[in-house]
């Protein structure tokens, strides 16, 4: 006959409990610490964030889906309007190439100003690829949706971190954020609107507008050499 355990299951291995609505403080807890901690391995202080639609796509996505909607017979099945589109995607994974070469280039040998997204398609996966082929870290935040949207491949895989709790989703995007770069997008990406009193209307001066990825890349370096370079942990 085997010998019994002795004692009881400590709480903190029952998943019964953990996935217990009196557990839910835990959980919130766990995903405020858990992706500061692979930050902190992983020397990732300082954060570009990026934001926009995930409906875009690549040239040669867009390309494929014209090709198959013309070898059909068919109309262009949306191709047309992706095709147009992918000049946005293509631009946000130039821009984030450039700022994580910039990025690396800085003297001091510590990663500053790695990129993160919310780690899905379109504008998103433009920038985690960007920062991928100039061979630097990036970070993906993706979360649990009722309809569920693929991982892109490009994330960094120590840095993808996947929430539950939308709110902490949230936080960890500005938490160590210096700067944010919003694309053309959806709900996710326009949810900070003055009219609501999400953001003071003083706060519109510090949103720079421009189509250009010269112009943006400029000001990105020049207001992150300004104010966050000389001060780690500062925020514009």
């Amino acid at each position: 006959m085997s010998e019994k355990p002795r004692g009881k299951p400590r709480a903190y291995h029952s998943r019964k409990f953990l996935d217990s609505r009196e557990a839910r403080a835990l959980r919130i807890l766990s995903e405020y610490l858990e992706p500061l901690d692979r930050f902190e391995k992983h020397g990732v202080d300082d954060t570009v964030v990026f934001m926009g639609s995930a409906q875009f796509s690549s040239r040669e996505d867009a390309e494929a889906v014209l090709d198959a909607a013309r070898a059909r017979g068919r109309r262009s099945g949306g191709g047309e309007l992706k095709m147009e589109q992918s000049a946005w995607y293509q631009e946000a994974c130039t821009l984030a190439f450039r700022l994580t070469e910039w990025s690396k280039a800085l003297d001091g040998g510590e990663r500053r100003f790695v990129v993160c997204t919310g780690g899905g398609p379109g504008i998103m996966e433009a920038v985690n690829r960007g920062a991928s082929e100039a061979k630097g870290l990036n970070v993906g935040l993706t979360i649990s949706i009722p309809k569920e949207q693929s991982d892109n491949p490009y994330i960094t895989c120590e840095l993808q971190v996947h929430f539950h709790y939308f709110f902490m989703r949230k936080f960890c995007f500005v938490h160590l954020a210096k700067a944010a770069v919003p694309f053309s997008g959806g709900f996710g990406t326009l949810d900070a609107l003055v009219r609501f009193g999400v953001i003071d209307a003083e706060g519109l001066a510090l949103i720079y507008s421009t189509d250009s990825v010269d112009d943006e890349f400029d000001y990105l370096t020049r207001e992150l050499t300004e104010y966050s370079l000389e001060t780690p942990g500062a925020t514009l």
